[in-house]
């Protein structure tokens, strides 16, 4: 029998881990990098990184986060071009993702997330989070501003609700949060992701046609990164499953596969030492009980 209690604590010390990183993070410099014409990432220490894109006709803001948060990623707009802000886009449903989204409104934006993303936004509200003024539906919806078209596509059951990636097409530089952080194990118990679907999710943004890729999360200090991440993340998923399915195949004991397994090819990734065991435990749970969380296939995925 697994051992809940342990396990809950185990994550609530990953979280407070977390905290106290991001914290000592949040002493370093705001940083704003152009990425490619137009296209610039925020990364102000905090443990999060958000993009935004210029155009002739308004500015274009991803991922706001928390109100400190969007305040500088506005501060930092303004500091490029003082270009109206149109349009602030959400990747997903989760709170720690989706806040300061009044910081946008008050500066005159229209806040957008897949419908999935504010149907549960709505039901679960937070105080550091504004209701967005559109969940737009389906797979795809492109927004052109200026000559510039951002491609918003939803790549589904992967993580979170409504888990949007988005495409600057003529930069082709790519926006992606969670699903994929450079050069650091998956986050802590791995929470809230459909392995089987993560996998399958990240097959499908290697064939998207990009060249730079901006991440909400990293495990290095780059501004910037590219498709090979994205297939390096996949491969530590299946890595990772590999090496589980091996020691099920050998009969090793259930609770001890979390501290048997080693993954020497990501020991230098940020976090091996401390959540590659978490990450053993949530993959082998979905591989030895199915997956989860799961739901059936909305009309439009069909």
């Amino acid at each position: 029998m697994v051992n809940i209690k342990n396990l809950v604590m185990a994550g609530l010390a990953a979280l407070l881990l977390q905290g106290s990183i991001f914290a000592a993070a949040a002493l370093a410099a705001e940083i704003t990098v152009k990425v490619a014409e137009g296209v610039y990432s925020f990364r102000p220490g905090d443990g999060y990184i958000s993009m935004f894109v210029v155009t002739s006709g308004g500015v274009v803001a991803i991922e706001p986060v928390h109100t400190s948060h969007a305040k500088g990623l506005l501060k930092a707009i303004r500091s490029v071009t003082q270009q109206p802000v149109r349009y602030l886009l959400h990747t997903h449903n989760h709170w720690d993702h989706s806040g300061g989204g009044q910081v946008f409104r008050d500066a005159g934006a229209k806040i957008l997330a897949h419908k999935e993303a504010y149907d549960w936004m709505k039901a679960n509200p937070h105080r550091d989070m504004a209701l967005p003024d559109e969940g737009w539906n389906g797979k795809r919806k492109d927004i052109t501003l200026g000559g510039t078209t951002i491609e918003m596509h939803y790549i589904g059951m992967s993580h979170g609700l409504g888990m949007t990636v988005f495409r600057v097409a003529q930069q082709k530089v790519i926006y992606i949060a969670d699903v994929v952080t450079p050069d650091r194990v998956a986050f802590a118990m791995v929470p809230d992701f459909n392995i089987k679907e993560w996998v399958r999710a990240l097959s499908e943004i290697e064939k998207m046609d990009f060249n730079k890729a901006i991440f909400s999360h990293s495990g290095n200090k780059a501004p910037f990164g590219s498709k090979a991440d994205v297939i390096k993340n996949r491969e530590f998923i299946q890595d990772l499953q590999g090496a589980i399915a091996a020691e099920f195949k050998k009969g090793t004991n259930f609770l001890k596969i979390p501290q048997v397994v080693k993954l020497p090819k990501y020991k230098k990734w940020a976090m091996y030492q401390e959540w590659l065991p978490m990450n053993v435990w949530r993959v082998m749970l979905d591989m030895y009980m199915g997956p989860f969380p799961w739901r059936p296939a909305l009309a439009f995925e069909k």
